[in-house]
């Protein structure tokens, strides 16, 4: 196994450095402010980034922006395609402010051309993920917001990819301590992907965990045990592939059901104590956040 593990890793090396050798060819044969020329040292960044010669890489990378720099005004759908294809690059080579300042210069191109609608909301879903990643969570709800909408109005409600920026806004407020607001997000994002994908998706368990999370978070614990044992159900059907997801879902299973019991002990009144002047029961308190909830996915 190890041998060829070894014979891969070579065979792709020499693929590389092959492909690599033939771009040096190519660029010598196109002009040198052509948008070819750009796109030729994109390809070479690739390369570069497989073999993992990220100077080098960004040296390319560094050529073709300043080509496609003047290019803007005449050829915008194919500059911001390939300044979007030049984050990612960045992205891979944690280079993340980079990223992020580029697909704002992309997404201000893509604002001006209406047909290009479906663009600007992947571009917009990208930069609200990054900023969430960087830690600049505030920042990055509305433009995860705005990607929603855009990405509504070009595929319609239910696409996939509508689900993951709904889940995405959903961490942003779990992150800013709003558990009911993620919840919120988090019952879109498993509707989408359960419509989507299929309920079995891992996608679709991850939603139903955060699901978890969230009422989790807001001491709901009779619903977050709910959610994470769908999720533990999807996982069994996934068979020996997800034995270890599926052992972290029940351990979680159990410390949720450790936290409700000790709550349910926490709250018992003693005694000495007077009753609370005003305390819903869990009953109640379950039927307020699911109508919130389900008056929310109606609005989505």
């Amino acid at each position: 196994m190890l041998r060829l593990m070894l014979l891969t890793c070579r065979l792709h090396w020499e693929s590389m450095m092959r492909l690599l050798n033939t771009l040096k060819g190519v660029v010598q044969q196109t002009e040198k402010d052509g948008g070819t020329r750009a796109l030729v040292f994109i390809s070479m960044a690739k390369a570069l980034c497989n073999l993992e010669k990220i100077v080098d890489a960004k040296r390319c990378l560094e050529i073709a922006l300043g080509i496609l720099d003047k290019k803007e005004t005449t050829s915008p759908v194919e500059v911001a395609e390939a300044y979007s294809e030049i984050a990612m690059l960045y992205e891979n080579m944690n280079e993340f402010e980079t990223a992020i300042s580029l697909l704002k210069r992309t997404q201000s191109m893509l604002e001006k051309l209406p047909q290009e609608q479906h663009s600007e909301g992947s571009v917009s879903a990208r930069i609200g993920w990054l900023l969430l990643l960087t830690g600049k969570v505030t920042q990055a709800i509305p433009y995860l917001e705005s990607a929603a909408e855009m990405l509504k109005e070009s595929y319609g409600p239910k696409h996939f990819g509508i689900g993951y920026v709904y889940n995405n806004l959903g961490a942003a407020y779990l992150e800013l301590d709003r558990p009911q607001s993620a919840a919120q997000m988090f019952a879109v994002a498993k509707d989408i992907m359960d419509a989507a994908l299929g309920p079995h998706h891992t996608d679709s368990i991850e939603a139903y965990q955060n699901l978890s999370k969230a009422y989790g978070a807001m001491g709901s614990y009779t619903l977050a045990i709910e959610f994470q044992q769908r999720a533990i159900d999807a996982w069994e059907s996934h068979g020996p592939s997800a034995h270890d997801v599926l052992m972290e879902a029940r351990r979680i299973r159990e410390q949720l059901k450790t936290k409700a019991r000790d709550a349910s002990t926490n709250q018992l009144p003693t005694k000495a104590l007077p009753l609370p002047q005003s305390c819903p029961s869990g009953r109640n308190e379950e039927t307020y956040i699911m109508t919130s909830l389900s008056a929310r996915v109606k609005q989505a």
